[in-house]
């Protein structure tokens, strides 16, 4: 049975015998840190029992803290306005990697092109249409912002 893990930064779901820590580490043995494949984040492995524990006890949807400064929802931007990806969100990991393979990854650089019916977003010469829950999951930087 594989061990798979989730990236806290981005979601992304991975196997942790195919991280470059596995097959190119010289300390990969002794080295407590697992770097993401996705977005190179580094983070330490956490015990299966806490792992449990914290699913136990995670908040449930309703009461979520207000956003960060210059960071919004996909849902949230304007029409023709691009962005930069920051958090593809913290549920179904599953999702991040088929998002992956169209270039929706953190730190890629997207326009909106519309938001109703479906949020339709451009990553380089790809458009991909969203369902609205799937953009209201989805956390950006305004490039205006950026700026």
């Amino acid at each position: 049975m594989a061990a798979y893990l989730t990236c806290p930064m981005c979601g992304f779901e991975f196997d942790k015998t195919d991280t470059l820590c596995a097959h190119g580490c010289p300390l990969g043995a002794l080295c407590t840190l697992i770097r993401c494949p996705g977005c190179g984040y580094e983070f330490p492995e956490t015990p299966k029992v806490i792992s449990w524990v914290g699913r136990l006890f995670r908040r449930k949807p309703g009461g979520e803290a207000p956003l960060p400064t210059g960071i919004r929802l996909l849902s949230d931007v304007k029409r023709g306005d691009r962005a930069e990806v920051m958090c593809l969100g913290s549920t179904a990991s599953p999702r991040h990697n088929r998002l992956a393979v169209f270039g929706l990854v953190p730190g890629a650089e997207i326009t909106v092109i519309q938001q109703r019916p479906a949020c339709v977003v451009k990553v380089d010469e790809t458009e991909l249409a969203l369902d609205p829950e799937i953009a209201r999951d989805i956390l950006v930087h305004p490039a205006e912002e950026a700026a």
